[in-house]
């Protein structure tokens, strides 16, 4: 599946691996787990464990990046880039209704 098709399905889960003072001063979407990057290894049996599919998201999609080939590493079955939160927030907003 695309990230738009998994966006279109309802059934995901949002993580995302900015530091809790970037979402503090740039704002955060609704719902989303917040890991940072730094705790991703560490919580890796906790990001596994999700029965649906993984979207993660940053700042620009470069942390988020790496996340995610960690995590596919480890296992991690059905993952997705979500790239830069303002652009997933937005497509999110955007498609409210039709997603």
């Amino acid at each position: 599946m695309s990230l738009t098709e998994v966006l279109k399905s309802g059934n995901y889960e949002l993580i995302d691996v900015r530091e809790p003072m970037e979402l503090e001063m740039d704002g955060n979407i609704e719902g989303a787990k917040n890991i940072p990057l730094g705790e991703v290894e560490d919580r890796k049996d906790e990001i596994l464990s999700i029965e649906k599919p993984v979207i993660l998201f940053c700042r620009s999609g470069n942390r988020s990046g790496k996340a995610l080939e960690y995590l596919n590493s480890q296992g991690l079955k059905e993952g997705y880039n979500g790239g830069g939160w303002a652009e997933l927030k937005a497509t999110l907003e955007a498609n409210q209704g039709t997603f």
